[in-house]
């Protein structure tokens, strides 16, 4: 049993419920004798080389569950992707400290991380516990059924189309909204969830997992707007062309990249402005608008699922009570189980490799058969996780009044 110091830090992009991991860590750990401090480490790995930590060993429990509740990483996160040479440098201030746990809530690139000290340890004979916390709001974790953050960023989007629906329906025309996800379109496909009556939106989903062409697209978005007098559009921001590349590089003059070199695929707004210039170049539709969700996804207050709280909590007492009692690294994985009818989910300790450097896409079962839409099989994997009490909206029922002048 690692005896000692815990090193707790968060990385990647923020959620609603990453800090019920980190306090699910901390309290755990108060549970455990041999555990002598818990440390958090200022944004994420850059944090560690630096040494700026947090002693979170005193914090009351009254605090810590108020920063539970509070959305966005409460130690700071970064979105450093350590090479070898920059895990030595951690792996000397974890030697220094004397940590013989560090648990790093975040995605794949920290379960990378992580696989990478372990490694080290290893070949310094140092007794070091290494476990991955998931978090993603994107849901691209392998062996997850699913991710701390997507339920409640979920929850956000299919919120935020279902306002989205009652604004075009009340002033008709085509709307665009441009939802994170790079490569898998989870997040994007949770605006379906906004749907009550046969003609609400999104009337069209348009996912990374499938081509996008811009043609098609205007005709889809025309066939659509000629049969209700409107069309809301859920578009994810990594819809690219048959040959791989991002159509934002496609329509764009010029485009934006990222500290990693990698494309800033609507952080800017453009791939919405794009795609409604499209529209209105290729129809006669003339009041169209667009919006991109950017940040609003991820840390929202007051959106919150009930079920990604509680699961956020768990997987952080289980990555502290790997640690603490079993004797190999790895990654704290979701699993679905079916207990009578109901949804409930199982948690298992995963080797890093099978998690680490990877990226999960939605199963072609949930993707309906025209490209732009999403099918009841993933309408049943999503429901039970954004909560039970998702808003309901209504409609006018009363009988319209016979015309006199206008016959």
């Amino acid at each position: 049993m690692p005896q000692g110091k815990v090193l707790v830090a968060q990385g990647g992009g923020p959620t609603a419920v990453i800090n019920e991991s980190l306090v699910g860590v901390v309290t755990e750990a108060r549970k455990f004798d041999s555990i002598e401090r818990v440390y958090g480490a200022l944004h994420g790995v850059s944090g560690i080389v630096n040494e700026d930590f947090l002693d979170l060993t005193q914090e009351t429990d009254a605090n810590l569950e108020n920063v539970a509740k509070t959305p966005c990483s409460a130690l700071g996160s970064t979105r450093v992707k350590p090479d070898l040479a920059y895990c030595q440098e951690i792996f000397k201030v974890l030697q220094a400290h004397e940590i013989s746990t560090f648990l790093y809530i975040g995605g794949n690139d920290s379960s990378d991380t992580l696989k990478i000290l372990a490694e080290e340890a290893v070949n310094a004979n140092y007794a070091l516990r290494c476990i991955h916390v998931p978090k993603t709001i994107d849901n691209d974790l392998m062996i997850n059924d699913h991710t701390p953050g997507y339920p409640s960023a979920a929850r956000f989007v299919a919120s935020a189309f279902a306002g989205v629906n009652q604004d075009n329906r009340a002033l008709p025309g085509a709307y665009i909204g441009v939802v994170m996800g790079r490569h898998a379109g989870f997040l994007t496909a949770a605006s379906a969830l906004a749907r009550n009556f046969e003609d609400d939106g999104p009337h069209l989903i348009y996912l990374p997992e499938t081509t996008f062409n811009a043609d098609q697209f205007a005709s889809d978005v025309k066939r659509v707007y000629d049969k209700y007098g409107r069309v809301v559009i859920a578009v994810s921001e990594g819809i690219h062309d048959e040959s791989g590349q991002p159509i934002i590089t496609t329509l764009a003059k010029e485009v934006e990249r990222d500290d990693h070199g990698n494309v800033q695929l609507s952080g800017t707004g453009a791939l919405a402005d794009l795609l409604c210039d499209v529209v209105k170049a290729k129809t006669d539709i003339s009041r169209v608008r667009g919006d991109t969700f950017g940040y609003l996804q991820r840390s929202f207050l007051g959106c919150v699922s009930d079920v990604d709280q509680r699961e956020a909590r768990e997987v952080g007492q289980r990555a502290l009570q790997y640690a603490q009692t079993g004797d190999t690294d790895g990654s704290v994985t979701i699993h679905r189980v079916d207990k009578g009818g109901q949804y409930a989910a199982e948690y298992q300790l995963s080797p890093l490799d099978a998690v680490a450097g990877k990226t999960k896409v939605m199963d072609p079962s949930f993707i309906a058969d025209s490209g732009h839409d999403v099918t009841d099989a993933f309408m049943d994997y999503l429901t039970p996780l954004v909560g039970s009490d998702m808003p309901v909206v209504a409609r006018l029922e009363a009988d319209p009044v016979a015309k006199i002048l206008k016959k």
